[in-house]
C-alpha cells in the first residue's frame, strides 16, 4: 500500500467498502455516529434558543414602558429565570457540543468518539432536562423565579409548600445537565488525546480542536462543583438540610463560590470553541496561513488554566475582603493576555489577505468587533470600583449579552454556514445568508448596547418596572430585541430550504486546508477510506506549488492560491 502527500497529508491509496449514511430517521434513532450525534445536538439546542428568544421577546415587551403592564411580575421573574437557564443550558452548551461531535474526529483522522455509546446517552439527557424545564411552567408556582443562578436564600423559599415545585424540577435538571456534561468531557479528552491519526501531533491538531480540548478540561475541573452544588441545595430545599439555608446555620455565600468557582470558567468554556472557530474561519477568507499557530494554541490552554481563579470578581459585594478582591480583580485582568494574544493573531491572519465577504466572514468579523467591545467592559468590570459601582446593574445584562450573543451566537452563526455543505451535501442560499447577518448585527447592537448608559445611570437589572427617566434607552433596546427575534426567520428559511433542495454542494467548496474537507459532503459513516497520515502542520494557505490531485475518487484538494 502506497501513499499519496497531498499539502500537508499522506493518504492511502486503498479503498475499503463502507456502508451508505442513513436516511432522515437516523436522526431520531440512538445513533452511535458521532455525525448524526452532533447534528442532533445542533438541531435540539437551535428549537431550545427560539424558546428562550420568544422568552426574551416577551421581557423586552414588559421593559419597553416603565410600568409592569404586560405579565404578571411572577410570570416575569419565571421566564427571566428560564430564558436565562434556557439559553445557557440548552442553547450555548449543546450547541458547541454538537460542533464538537461533528468535527472534532474527522479533524484528527477518527472514525469516531472514543467512546460512541457514551456519547449518545450524553445527547439524549439535553432533551429529558429540556422537558423538566418546560414542564416546570405546569407545577404549581410555576417555573423557578430566582434567577438563572438561583442563590439562596431567594431559592430556599417555597410559597406552594409543595416537595415539586419549580425550584427543585431547575435544580434536578441543572443536575442532570451537568452530569451529560461531564460525561462529554471524558470522552472528548479521551478522544483527542487517544484516537488522533498517524503524524497527527498536538502541534498538528486544528485550532479549533486545541479550543475544544482546553475547554473540556475545564468542564472535567469546575463543572463537578456546579453540579455538587446543585445536589447540595436540592437536599436542602427537599429535606431539609443545612448547607446553605441560614435558618438551619448554613452559608447562603458558599453557594456563590460552588456556583461561580464553575460559572464564570463556564464562559470560557463557551467562548474558547468559538475562538477556535474564529481561527479555522479567518485562514480559509483570507487566504493566509493563521498567523502565530502555536502561541494561539498554547493560549487556549493557558485560558483553561488562568480560568480557575476568577470567580469571586462575581462577589466583590459579598462580604469579600479587600485583600481577596486585589487578588481576583489582577487574575480577572490577566486573562485578556491570552485572550488578546488571539485577537492580534486572527487581525494580523486578515491583514493583507484577500478577503471573500461571504456570510460566514462577515458572521466571524462582526463577533470578532463585538468580543473586541465585550473585552472592553470586561476589563471595566475585573475593576473592584467600577464593578461596585455597577453591580447588579444593566451594564453587566450588557457586557455579558455582547459575549454570549455578539460572540457566541454570531461565531456559531458563523460556524453553520462554514461547514453547512459539509454536513448536509448542500449549498445555503447566500443572498439570505447576508440579509441574516445584517439584520443580526445591528439587531444585536441597538439590544445591548443601551443596557451599558441604563447601567452606568443605575438601572437595576431583573425588574419589571423601572423609572421614567430610564424609558428611552429601553424602548430602543427592545425594538432592538424585536430585530434581534425576527433575524431567525431567514436564517431557518435559508437553512431548511437549502437541505431540502439546495445546490449539491462539492467535498471542497471554500478551497479549505483540513481532514474534513477530505471527505465526501456528507461524510461517509466511517468518516474515511483509510486512516490519513498527518505529515504537516495545519493551515498552510497561500504556500508555494499548491497541489491539484483527486483522491479516492470523492475528495479533491483545489489550488489554495
Amino acid at each position: 500500500m502506497t501513499n499519496i502527500p497531498i499539502e500537508g497529508l499522506s493518504l492511502p491509496t486503498e479503498k475499503p467498502h463502507h456502508e451508505s449514511p442513513g436516511d432522515w430517521k437516523r436522526y431520531f434513532s440512538f445513533s452511535t455516529d458521532h455525525k448524526v450525534i452532533g447534528i442532533q445536538y445542533l438541531v435540539t439546542s437551535f428549537l431550545f434558543f427560539l424558546v428562550g428568544g420568544i422568552f426574551a421577546m416577551v421581557l423586552r415587551g414588559e421593559l419597553i414602558t416603565p410600568e409592569a403592564d404586560l405579565v404578571d411580575r411572577t410570570v416575569y421573574n419565571g421566564m427571566f429565570t428560564m430564558h436565562g437557564t434556557v439559553m445557557l443550558f440548552l442553547w450555548t452548551f449543546p450547541s458547541l457540543v454538537g460542533f464538537a461531535n461533528y468535527l472534532v474526529p474527522l479533524m484528527i483522522g477518527a472514525r469516531d468518539m472514543a467512546f460512541p455509546r457514551l456519547n449518545a446517552v450524553a445527547f439524549w439527557m439535553v432533551p429529558v432536562v429540556g422537558i423538566l424545564l418546560m414542564g416546570s411552567f405546569f407545577v404549581p408556582g410555576g417555573p423557578a423565579q430566582a434567577g438563572w443562578w438561583s442563590y439562596p436564600p431567594v431559592s430556599l423559599q417555597n410559597p406552594t409548600g409543595n416537595l415539586i415545585n419549580g425550584q427543585v424540577i431547575w435544580l434536578l435538571a441543572v443536575a442532570i445537565s451537568g452530569v451529560s456534561s461531564i460525561m462529554g468531557a471524558v470522552n472528548f479528552v479521551t478522544t483527542i488525546v487517544k484516537m488522533r491519526a498517524p503524524g497527527m501531533t498536538f502541534f498538528r491538531m486544528p485550532l479549533f480542536v486545541w479550543a475544544v480540548f482546553s475547554a473540556q478540561i475545564i468542564q472535567l475541573f469546575g463543572l463537578p462543583a456546579l453540579t455538587a452544588g446543585a445536589v447540595m441545595l436540592l437536599l436542602d430545599l427537599t429535606v431539609g438540610t443545612g448547607f446553605f439555608n441560614p435558618a438551619n446555620g448554613g452559608n447562603p455565600v458558599m453557594f456563590q463560590h460552588y456556583f461561580w468557582f464553575y460559572s464564570h470558567p463556564a464562559v470560557y468554556v463557551i467562548i474558547l470553541p468559538v475562538f477556535g472557530i474564529f481561527s479555522e474561519i479567518f485562514p480559509v477568507y483570507s487566504r493566509k496561513p493563521l498567523f502565530g499557530y502555536k502561541v494561539v494554541a498554547i493560549s487556549s490552554l493557558l485560558i483553561a488554566v488562568v480560568s480557575a481563579i476568577v470567580w469571586v470578581h462575581h462577589m466583590y459585594v459579598s462580604g469579600t475582603p479587600g485583600w481577596m478582591r486585589l487578588i481576583f480583580m489582577l487574575t480577572t485582568m490577566f486573562v485578556s493576555v491570552p485572550t488578546g494574544i488571539k485577537v492580534f493573531a486572527w487581525v494580523a491572519t486578515i491583514w493583507g489577505g484577500k478577503m471573500r465577504l461571504n456570510t460566514p466572514m462577515l458572521f466571524a468579523l462582526g463577533a470578532l468587533v463585538m468580543f473586541v467591545f465585550a473585552g472592553i467592559t470586561g476589563i471595566m468590570l475585573s475593576s473592584v470600583p467600577v464593578d461596585v459601582h455597577v453591580n447588579n446593574t444593566y451594564f453587566v445584562v450588557g457586557h455579558f449579552h455582547y459575549v454570549l450573543y455578539g460572540t457566541v451566537t454570531m461565531g456559531l452563526y458563523a460556524a453553520i454556514y462554514h461547514w453547512f455543505p459539509k454536513m448536509t451535501g448542500r449549498m445555503y442560499y447566500e443572498g439570505w445568508g447576508k440579509l441574516h447577518f445584517w439584520l443580526a448585527f445591528i439587531g444585536t447592537n441597538l439590544n445591548f448596547l443601551p443596557m451599558h448608559p441604563l447601567g452606568l445611570q443605575g438601572m437595576l437589572r431583573r425588574v419589571a418596572s423601572y423609572a421614567p427617566e430610564y424609558e428611552f434607552w429601553n424602548i430602543i433596546a427592545s425594538l432592538g430585541g424585536f430585530l434581534l427575534g425576527m433575524s431567525t426567520l431567514p436564517f431557518i428559511f435559508n437553512m431548511v430550504i437549502s437541505w431540502m433542495q439546495g445546490e449539491k454542494a462539492p467535498d471542497n467548496p471554500w478551497r479549505a486546508i483540513g481532514l474534513e474537507w477530505l471527505v465526501s459532503s456528507p461524510p461517509p459513516v466511517e468518516n474515511f477510506e483509510e486512516i490519513p497520515i498527518v505529515i504537516s502542520e495545519p493551515y498552510g494557505y497561500g504556500k508555494s506549488e499548491p497541489l491539484t490531485q483527486e483522491v479516492h475518487s470523492h475528495a479533491t484538494l483545489t489550488s489554495v492560491e
